[in-house]
């Protein structure tokens, strides 16, 4: 009998197992958890901030005497490669299991509880709570493929999706997975890997009926030569003490500051930020060491990188002497990167990002050129005109230069201006070509129609399944238009 099917019957319709024994880890385990209070937070002018009184610090007391029967090198470990034909293979919807103790469970929602607020319900005015505070992580077992990975650290994940959802009363939360979280409570699973990935984000396609924009945005960013996430199709079941729930399709995410630095950098021993907040938008005097928030080198009280490309940004020789303000600017910052990155994220269309919003970026200091380089982040609201005021125009017509300057700056300048044009036409006729991209559409439609059109009540934000054919259909009809817009835009340059 294979490690799955030590706790559930998988020989079931439509692949949904049912607890056919109870849990057997459930009476290997020693567990208590905390509880909670309740808040709220806001993404408007009036936000008011509220920090929760008490939050849930759950002591998670596992039996550490066990052995890890089904660790290989292979699949375990951190001395292979990533195995990403393995994890990110496109032409296949994979499935993960969670099995959660019913008390670290409980850990999880009384905490929910305490940051947001009741399960199901809204603030009066549907403000959001502005709260720096993650939930809490607390160790599972992950199964994929009847192979178990031992106590790994999860928690759910997100900002504004996340706070929704919660007061929506739809339980497809995001989730964040490190593998190697708890590996100081458990010699045993040090340095636990996933064919060689350390954390993943599962991210529940938020505002998103077509299901596929996050994965989509990410092949495109991908396929024009930038620095992005792998990402791939995944079904979603929890056991936290009732047996597996289907919990709904989900998109797996790689982690910025786990392999994609290893991997598409020469080394990731650069300092790594995620922008937030006001300092994100490098308005003239607007740097503040809060709002970029180091993933690597966090020990290390150095932000010189960043103020130095504050300081090009804004240097008096944009106007009076461009070509030293050019050479001092891409003496810090990849610019021909970043070119690259605004003609994609223009022509796909993404409002939830740079020029609008101040966060969903990562920028990392490339230990091989010294140069800061723009990683794109978090695309589920991409592909799409949008929402606060949508969308910025191609030629950026409807920006606030003085409020985006590392835009506004730029496309003044008429080299990079040009340089973002040939960006555009190449964009349009590779990764984003119309006839490939409405194929992948097409391909991606089929390919997880049965897993959207299967998920349930609360645990889905479809209210039918033509909002998914729906979708579908208007994505299609997207990239066509996007492409033409990018032709009328060169046409009268």
């Amino acid at each position: 009998m294979s490690t799955l099917d030590r706790f559930f019957d998988v020989n079931t319709p439509n692949n949904k197992p049912y607890l056919s024994i109870s849990i057997v880890l459930l009476s290997s385990l020693l567990l208590f958890t905390g509880c909670g209070s309740s808040d709220d937070d806001s993404t408007s002018e009036d936000t008011v901030i509220i920090v929760p009184e008490e939050t849930v610090t759950p002591v998670i007391d596992y039996d550490s005497d066990f052995e890890a029967t089904d660790w290989t090198e292979a699949t375990h470990t951190k001395d292979v490669d990533p195995n990403f034909d393995e994890v990110f293979d496109d032409t296949q919807v994979k499935r993960l299991d969670f099995v959660v103790t019913e008390a670290n469970w409980q850990s999880m929602l009384d905490d929910m509880t305490a940051l947001y607020g009741t399960f199901g319900q809204s603030t009066s005015n549907n403000d959001l709570t502005d709260t720096d505070e993650d939930p809490i992580f607390v160790p599972a077992e992950v199964f994929y493929n009847d192979t178990q990975w031992y106590r790994v650290g999860i928690r759910f994940k997100g900002n504004s999706s996340l706070q929704t959802s919660w007061q929506q009363g739809i339980l497809k939360l995001s989730f964040k997975l490190d593998f190697d979280e708890y590996e100081d409570d458990y010699p045993q699973i040090d340095n636990q890997r996933f064919y060689g990935f350390k954390k993943f984000s599962l991210k529940n396609n938020y505002s998103d009926p077509s299901f596929v924009r996050e994965k989509v945005a990410a092949d495109v960013f991908y396929d024009a030569g930038l620095a992005v996430s792998h990402t791939a199709f995944y079904t979603l079941y929890v056991d936290h003490g009732d047996g597996p729930e289907y919990f709904g399709l989900y998109t797996l995410v790689e982690e910025v500051d786990g392999e994609v630095l290893d991997t598409q950098f020469s080394s990731d021993d650069g300092n790594l930020y995620k922008p937030e907040d006001d300092g994100a938008t490098f308005a003239y005097g607007s740097f503040n060491e809060e709002n970029f928030e180091k993933k690597t080198n966090e020990d290390d009280a150095d932000w010189s990188d960043i103020q130095a490309l504050f300081s090009a940004l804004h240097d008096d020789t944009a106007t009076s002497d461009p070509q030293t303000w050019r050479a001092n600017l891409e003496a810090v910052f990849n610019v021909d990167a970043y070119l690259n990155y605004l003609a994609v994220n223009g022509i796909i269309q993404n409002w939830d990002s740079y020029g609008v919003m101040p966060h969903n970026y990562y920028l990392y200091n490339n230990p091989e050129t010294s140069l800061l380089t723009w990683i794109p982040w978090d695309h589920n609201e991409t592909l799409q005109d949008g929402k606060m005021g949508g969308a910025l125009a191609l030629d950026f017509s409807d920006l606030n230069s003085a409020d985006w300057p590392l835009i506004g700056n730029i496309y003044a300048d008429e080299e990079y201006k040009n340089r973002y044009n040939e960006y555009l036409l190449s964009v349009s006729q590779t990764a984003f070509e119309t006839n490939q991209i409405q194929a992948k559409y097409q391909d991606y439609q089929a390919l997880i129609e049965p897993y959207v059109t299967s998920e349930r009540s609360g645990y889905s934000f479809l209210n039918n399944s033509n909002e998914f054919y729906q979708a579908i259909d208007e994505l299609i009809s997207h990239v066509e238009e996007r492409n033409d817009a990018v032709e009328q835009y060169l046409d009268n340059q």
